[in-house]
């Protein structure tokens, strides 16, 4: 009796060592340690940075409400609730963690900006008394105050009609730093210096990213007419012959400029978002801020524990034209930023060299005109959001999507396919009647709002670079390159041997499953063995 008792304790002793150990996890294992190295020329972490500065008075909350500020190629709103997760991980000295700030999930980053969702759902219709439906010619006027608060138009007017000559040069004043950088104290710097090949045009690059802009603004409702033209000169047989071209959107800009001799190139480009841009001891600080994939890095399973799940850097995405010839010589870019503004814009300032650059895609002649075009209407939908929606903060940057949603929706539009994340556009707010071609190609794409894990595809084809070794950020080629190659295994389909990780909150939910199960087996077997006994 006695032996049979005793057996019942060991076994339900084992039973509660198994559950315990299946709740918490085994931490025997050594933990991953984030590399520091090697590093890219003149290039620091930013842990090595705040190493330095933490103990300085002050300084930790100088740094933070520089980032609160924002930056136009922000990859993500600092929330409170961000902001709060960077100083703990600073004044705990969690270089680890600092390196790899924030590694959420989508899930964990949503409700972060929480507070945005709601102000969206608490104005379902429209701030302006304007309700989804209403016919479009019944819709009010946007105020001047309210167009420029969203774009930035130069000199240009919105209440009389203008005609601009783009046969002149530029009078615009050329490039200064004057409002981009900044001094932090402490040898830190924010804010980027000139690019020694784009800055040079910014006179003739702001009159054309103005000019874009304005044209833009022929198809909202109420805005008086602007023109642009150009001369086209033609040598005839017995004279020279002067033919005009006069634009009323930006489409029919990029045919004038292709038929008066010049060259057009459009580019879908891709960078690492720098969410910090500081510069210390005349250093690059390298800030990019990482999201979790949910892919488990092949190799990385630990006996008690999960994989390691693969982090990336979130990547800024835009359009670039780089126009050449015999009277426009400028480079601008279009997207949709963190200041709330939709709208071309000039790309002066140099970018850190660790956030690398590609063109995922290059367009010419039709196709150039056809992907201008849908920017216009891109930014045309935005401007009727805001003027919609004022409370939204941010102007809408996130709820309205972020800089890769409009990329990957007309990626979408031109190749069939899209391979950006995040997306973070929620659809239900994209229903004005006047935007139905972008409201179809916004809903098109892969939402990251719900938190499901994206697929390799859009995870690589976010990358700045096809060739993984040229990422300097480090450890993190090491970690692609393993990715990549499971993913390029054919034996488990299209996502070959690739594995998910589990978020926090799953992998409680599958415990607690265990410590019920277990509970349930140890009641079993104590009911079993107490009937034994009684025989």
């Amino acid at each position: 009796m006695r032996i049979r008792v005793s057996w019942s304790k060991s076994v339900c002793r084992g039973v509660c060592v198994s559950v315990l150990l299946t709740l918490i996890g085994c931490r025997t294992e050594a933990p991953y340690v984030v590399p520091e190295e090697p590093m890219p020329p003149n290039t620091v972490l930013l842990s090595q940075m705040m190493r330095e500065l933490s103990a300085t008075p002050g300084f930790t909350d100088a740094l933070l409400a520089q980032l609160d500020k924002g930056e136009k190629k922000g990859p993500a709103l600092m929330t409170p609730a961000l902001l709060k997760t960077l100083r703990e991980l600073i004044l705990g000295k969690d270089w680890q963690g600092l390196d790899r700030f924030p590694g959420w999930t989508m899930q964990e980053v949503n409700p972060a900006v929480g507070v945005i969702s709601r102000v969206a759902t608490k104005h379902p219709g429209t701030a302006v008394g304007t309700p989804s439906g209403t016919p479009a010619e019944t819709w009010p006027t946007a105020s001047a105050g309210q167009i420029v608060e969203y774009l930035d138009l130069g000199s240009y007017s919105l209440e009389k009609a203008e005609t601009v000559s783009l046969d002149h040069p530029s009078t615009l004043p050329p490039f200064t730093t004057e409002g981009l950088v900044s001094e932090l104290g402490a040898g830190v710097v924010r804010g980027d210096g000139a690019n020694p090949k784009l800055a040079p045009m910014h006179a003739e690059s702001q009159r054309l990213a103005d000019v874009l802009n304005r044209l833009s603004l022929n198809a909202l409702q109420g805005i008086s007419p602007f023109t642009a033209t150009l001369i086209e000169t033609k040598n005839g047989s017995w004279e020279r012959m002067f033919v005009g071209h006069e634009s009323r959107s930006p489409e029919e800009l990029i045919r004038a400029l292709q038929a008066t001799g010049h060259s057009v190139l459009v580019v879908d480009a891709r960078y690492f978002a720098n969410f910090g841009h500081f510069h210390y001891k005349g250093q690059d600080v390298m800030m990019p801020f990482f999201v979790n994939s949910q892919i488990a890095i092949p190799g990385t399973k630990r006996v008690f524990g999960p994989s390691r799940s693969l982090l990336v850097p979130v990547s800024h995405a835009e359009y670039e034209w780089q126009i050449r010839g015999p009277k426009v010589n400028a480079d601008v870019s279009w997207y949709f930023g963190i200041d709330g503004k939709a709208e071309f814009r000039t790309m002066d300032t140099l970018d850190q060299a660790w956030v690398l650059g590609r063109y995922s895609h290059e367009y010419r002649e039709a196709d150039a005109v056809e992907v201008t075009r849908l920017v216009g209407k891109m930014l045309i939908a935005y401007m009727h959001q805001h003027l919609r929606r004022p409370d939204l903060p941010f102007g809408g940057y996130y709820p309205l999507g972020v800089c890769q949603d409009s990329v990957a929706a007309i990626e979408r539009k031109m190749t069939g396919h899209d391979t950006l994340f995040p997306n973070t556009a929620d659809g239900a707010l994209w229903d004005d009647p006047r935007d139905a071609e972008v409201n179809a190609m916004m809903l098109a794409i892969p939402k990251d709002r719900n938190g499901a894990p994206p697929s390799p595809e859009r995870i690589f084809g976010s990358l700045p670079t096809t060739n993984l070794q040229a990422i300097t950020i480090p450890g993190l080629a090491a970690d692609l390159e393993a990715v990549h190659a499971a993913w390029a295994d054919g034996a488990n389909g299209a996502n070959g041997s690739l594995e998910r990780t589990r978020s926090w909150m799953e992998r409680m939910t599958l415990r607690l499953a265990a410590v019920a199960a277990a509970a349930v087996l140890v009641g079993v077997v104590v009911v079993w063995r107490r009937r034994r006994a009684r025989r």
